[in-house]
């Protein structure tokens, strides 16, 4: 059977949706499993399975089963419980650990430098137009030479690649600076997973760009994320404001898009065309952050930061939007977004769909809802 009749015969299927956290993958905090759940239990909807919560691997399950795992999956591990396209899961799988973290954005510092196993020079070429200037560094020796380098130009951003929302990151004005940041650093982490030293931007704007494809659905999206203060006062992800496309790309960029946006969204792009090079990589769920200012020359730069192929903060918007397109064959865009409100609150607006509401035991009071509305194409 063609792929194309099979995504179109996928949804009239019978089959199961489970939640998947292989080891090490697990959420840390409440509000995340019961957020995924959620997602999990509109997506059975949507595929027109049931809903069987977490994965057994010991159970029977009838029919198809399509996976709703925490983190980006690795080929061996997604095979040995039967997940071998886009078509079984909610998210990506790749062959190597490092191709899921921002690693694989920038090229090494010189030809030739260690680098681990299944690492792709061709990828960092292919994006090379499409990402600031940057290097992923896996030794000191390589770290130096790279930051040398790049402080010529001005400071640099240190960034550890498994981190997410801007966790751990340093900007980087000196040699001796840079040499404390990598005093922190184990060693056999670094060069197992790598660093990235990249330009530092200031007034950044950062954008989303984006694409799920579940059953015959497919839907395309650009966007921006919102922070907000968590109980700590600390800035943390608020939520993302989102105009998806029923469609791909090609429909996406038919939209009206003002020109910053146009860039981010060939940006991101290119970048999801040159994922293409790593064997055995496939993603119902893309989702890259695009980060647009200004460098120390007082240049304006834009280029793609990384990459996610798991679920995320955005994929309550996602969902949303692609439930619009089931209900309505003819909406060809639609608004959607995604809020995380912290402390106590106003109840969300009736027609909110509610993910989690209520007291996590590792952040206190929280809400997290998404809202549908038309799109009217004003930016």
């Amino acid at each position: 059977m063609g792929y194309e009749r099979f995504r179109m015969g996928l949804h009239l299927a019978h089959g199961v949706v489970v939640e998947y956290s292989p080891h090490g993958s697990e959420f840390a905090d409440p509000h995340e499993r019961i957020t995924r759940a959620g997602v999990a239990q509109r997506l059975a909807t949507l595929t027109g399975f049931d809903y069987a919560g977490e994965y057994d691997p010991s159970a029977r399950y009838p029919g198809r089963v399509y996976f709703v795992p925490g983190n980006t999956l690795v080929g061996l591990e997604a095979a040995r419980v039967g997940i071998t396209g886009e078509h079984d899961l909610f998210g990506g799988v790749v062959p190597y650990p490092f191709v899921a973290t921002k690693a694989i954005t920038h090229p090494l510092v010189e030809p030739g430098a260690y680098a681990p196993q299944g690492w792709s020079d061709q990828f960092a070429c292919q994006v090379q137009s499409a990402v600031l200037e940057g290097y992923s560094v896996f030794t000191a020796e390589q770290a130096y030479a790279a930051g040398e380098r790049l402080l010529e130009h001005g400071p640099i951003r240190l960034k550890p690649v498994h981190a997410t929302a801007g966790r751990g990151q340093r900007v980087i004005r000196s040699l001796t600076e840079l040499a404390e940041a990598l005093a922190g650093v184990d060693a056999a982490e670094r060069a197992d997973a790598g660093l990235v030293l990249e330009e530092n931007l200031a007034a950044v704007t950062t954008y989303s760009v984006g694409q799920v494809r579940v059953a015959d659905l497919t839907a395309t999206y650009y966007g921006s994320q919102r922070l907000t203060t968590d109980r700590t006062g600390a800035e943390v992800y608020g939520g993302s404001d989102l105009v998806v496309a029923r469609g791909d790309f090609d429909a996406l960029v038919r939209l009206p898009l003002s020109e910053s946006i146009c860039t981010a969204v060939e940006q991101a792009r290119t970048y999801d065309a040159a994922t293409s090079v790593f064997p055995g990589l496939f993603a119902s769920r893309r989702n890259y952050d695009v980060a647009q200012g200004t460098n120390a020359r007082g240049q304006w730069r834009s280029g793609v930061l990384e990459q996610s192929w798991r679920i995320g903060g955005a994929t309550g918007a996602e969902i949303a939007a692609l439930e619009a397109f089931r209900a309505d064959p003819g909406l060809q865009v639609v608004h959607t977004s995604t809020f995380e409100v912290y402390g106590e609150s106003q109840a969300p607006p009736p027609h909110a769909t509610v993910y989690f509401r209520g007291v996590d035991e590792h952040v206190g009071w929280l809400t997290k809802y998404t809202l549908v509305r038309a799109h009217d194409d004003t930016r």
